[in-house]
């Protein structure tokens, strides 16, 4: 650690401690901080329970969020709009995916939290892999790895668990949010989408001087409810708990399977939205891996096993096609409204992720994606849009165009 991060970390520690004494009665010792990451408005240690005499685990995780006047949120961060907010919605969510059947929970269980220290001390879920290690290092060096195809299948389906056992608990979820005033402020996520719809077509145009057709705008503003933005009719409607922001790096792999980490974007919403954040490749970031259609249509296949006994109109192939292709349309249009203006702080943090490219290649393979699955579905006026973007990206990466 740094001085400053070692100075840091014994302030989170001595919170900690003092935290976990006011909920245990009694003095709580913790030992040995490791760092695990974070990111730069958060700490994440891993520390040693030196006396467990409340029969607490041996190891825990603490994660704190700096204070909204120690850090600043552009108001474009993917899915935040300040860090009040942000991390008010982590704790809420930890709260709800704690309350769940241990068998149903995403990721870690919440131990204690102290909302006004923004504090949570969480279960460790011990060793493990990041998915970005998975997915980096699968095929190198011939060492003993796991299996792409076998790992990402293993997401899909712990996405389907998540999303089959949240279906109809959003009341709880609404609840939890009042209890902290947070049942009216702005889900940052869905604020982003509703921006995104009109803000887009002025950069595309500004841009890169693609024009976007009415009929292609009014297929956007068609599907923006799948962020819970606007009236969406009954039958449609799929919505289950979601942490959202699936980049690979806040995705574990270890014996228990596939677990879930940062739920600082939290929330109900389409469930479709979550297997197509992997299929777009974690649009969130700027992370990339290369997938190829049969495996993207091998991961849908094994969400959809999880899901369709509670939405049995996915068992119909062209309803789970269109519904993908509407999830993937908002999340190459959020996308392109986060990193196509080349916010050089908000570029710089996304290429600190394990799997990041140049904004130019992860936007081009995005819009190029969603020119594929459109003409493959017959939706042409999409496509043949889909297919100019992607063309002047790819003209634009020969000139060099800087990100």
């Amino acid at each position: 650690m740094t001085a400053l991060l070692a100075e840091r970390a014994v302030e989170v520690v001595a919170a900690a401690q003092q935290l976990l004494a006011r909920r245990m009665g009694a003095p709580v010792k913790l030992v040995d901080p490791v760092e695990l990451g974070g990111s730069g408005r958060t700490i994440v240690l891993r520390v040693r329970v030196a006396e467990n005499t409340f029969a607490l685990p041996r190891t825990l995780v603490i994660k704190q969020v700096l204070a909204a006047g120690d850090h600043k949120v552009g108001s474009a961060e993917p899915g935040v709009v300040s860090v009040d907010s942000a991390f008010l919605r982590e704790a809420v969510s930890y709260q709800f995916a704690t309350a769940l059947a241990r068998e149903n929970r995403p990721g870690a269980d919440l131990l204690a939290y102290d909302l006004e220290a923004r504090l949570l001390v969480l279960s460790d879920l011990g060793d493990s892999q990041r998915l970005t290690e998975v997915l980096r290092h699968a095929l190198s060096d011939g060492a003993v790895r796991p299996n792409r195809a076998n790992v990402l299948m293993a997401f899909a389906q712990a996405l389907g668990r998540m999303h089959a056992a949240t279906v109809g608990r959003e009341d709880d979820f609404t609840a939890l949010l009042r209890r902290v005033e947070l049942a009216h402020r702005v889900d940052g996520i869905a604020a982003q989408a509703e921006a995104a719809v009109e803000e887009v077509p002025g950069l595309l145009s500004e841009r890169l001087g693609v024009a976007v057709p009415d009929d292609v705008l009014d297929e956007v503003r068609r599907c923006v409810p799948l962020f819970g933005v606007g009236p969406q009719p009954a039958p449609n409607r799929m919505r289950a708990f979601s942490p959202s922001d699936l980049c690979p790096d806040n995705i574990i792999v270890n014996e228990n399977g596939v677990r879930f980490l940062d739920y600082e974007w939290g929330g109900f919403r389409d469930a479709t939205l979550d297997i197509a954040y992997a299929l777009v490749s974690f649009p969130g970031c700027l992370c990339d891996h290369d997938l190829s259609r049969d495996l993207s249509r091998q991961m849908v296949e094994a969400w959809r096993a999880e899901v369709v006994h509670v939405w049995p109109q996915l068992a119909d192939d062209d309803v789970l096609a269109r519904k993908i292709l509407d999830a993937r349309l908002m999340w190459v249009w959020l996308t392109t409204f986060w990193f196509l203006p080349g916010d050089h702080a908000r570029v710089a943090a996304a290429r600190a992720h394990g799997l990041s490219v140049p904004r130019s290649h992860a936007l081009l393979r995005r819009w190029a994606g969603l020119a594929e699955d459109a003409r493959i579905l017959g939706d042409d006026t999409l496509a043949d849009f889909a297919e100019a973007v992607t063309a002047t990206l790819d003209a634009d990466n020969d000139a060099d165009t800087p990100d």
